[in-house]
């Protein structure tokens, strides 16, 4: 197949790629970056930007994976949507960055306190939102730890669903796209699931 490849590809193994993000979520964590000059990164990506990773996440103002894993402008593909919701439309980003782009890390991170999560335990219903939470509330009756306010107001519950919706989200990208499932079977890329700690800048890879 003709992937229109656009880019270099990296000489970085999925693992390769776990390490520099985990390490980068070290520096975030104590308050040190090595990406001060952006400027200078401006005029080194303008023509070859070699993006070594992929993140789906949410939308949420604090939850920015450029600042979470310490990365600079061209270092990794950011790929945002309430609830990190998949949807063809991001399937096909994903499949951009996996076949064109040449990537072979994907973090699916969910976080803590995730206003759609809340939003769909609540049943919100939203013009064009509740398309989106409706894929969100199939997370929901997967959680059979809490046996006492199953909503948006209990603070364990919600994040429960949150880790469920993560992993939902990494089985759909498997299902629904027979490109990246085929790269995974045979061990070129991976998928990671992870979970962001709001309250604390903490960050939970998953197995």
């Amino acid at each position: 197949m003709d992937s229109g490849r656009l880019y270099q590809p990296l000489e970085m193994t999925a693992d390769q790629a776990l390490l520099l993000l985990r390490e980068g979520h070290v520096r975030f964590q104590n308050g040190y970056s090595i990406h001060a000059n952006l400027l200078q990164k401006v005029q080194e990506t303008k023509d070859e930007p070699k993006p070594f990773a992929t993140i789906l996440s949410c939308m949420d103002s604090r939850v920015a994976a450029e600042l979470i894993f310490d990365q600079s402008i061209g270092d990794i593909f950011n790929i945002r949507v309430a609830g990190n919701v998949v949807s063809q439309h991001i399937l096909g980003s994903l499949e951009y960055t996996i076949l064109t782009a040449g990537v072979k890390l994907i973090i699916v991170m969910g976080h803590t306190g995730c206003g759609a999560i809340k939003s769909a335990c609540n049943s919100v219903t939203i013009e064009n939102l509740s398309g989106l939470l409706r894929e969100v509330k199939i997370s929901i009756p997967q959680e059979l730890t809490e046996n006492h306010d199953r909503n948006g107001e209990n603070e364990s519950f919600v994040n429960k669903v949150a880790v469920l919706n993560v992993y939902r989200s990494m089985q759909q990208i498997l299902e629904q796209s027979s490109s990246i499932r085929q790269l995974t079977d045979h061990g070129e890329i991976k998928i990671v699931p992870a979970m962001y700690d709001i309250s604390i800048g903490s960050l939970q890879f998953y197995p």
